[in-house]
């Protein structure tokens, strides 16, 4: 079940609860950011805004070399 959406902001969210998990890398240094059950994306010029599960809201800048996620069982591997 997808949690709701509250955005009272000028973003456009599109719905990735079909993710189980979705991992940003970073060249430079290797560090990886994790986010488990995400289930809301908003892109912008300056970088990716995520809502999880939990309700915990992640902003991640650009400057990634790598982005990954994992498509639940049975969901589309691709969104959009």
């Amino acid at each position: 079940m997808t949690i709701e959406l509250r955005n009272q902001g000028s973003y456009n969210f599109l719905d990735i609860s079909t993710e189980e998990w979705r991992c940003y890398i970073w060249d430079v240094n290797g560090e990886e950011y994790w986010i488990n059950n995400p289930q809301w994306l908003a892109i912008s010029e300056t970088g990716h805004r995520v809502l999880d599960a939990k309700g915990i809201s992640h902003y991640i800048p650009f400057g990634w070399h790598l982005l990954k996620w994992k498509a639940r069982e049975g969901a589309p591997h691709f969104v959009k």
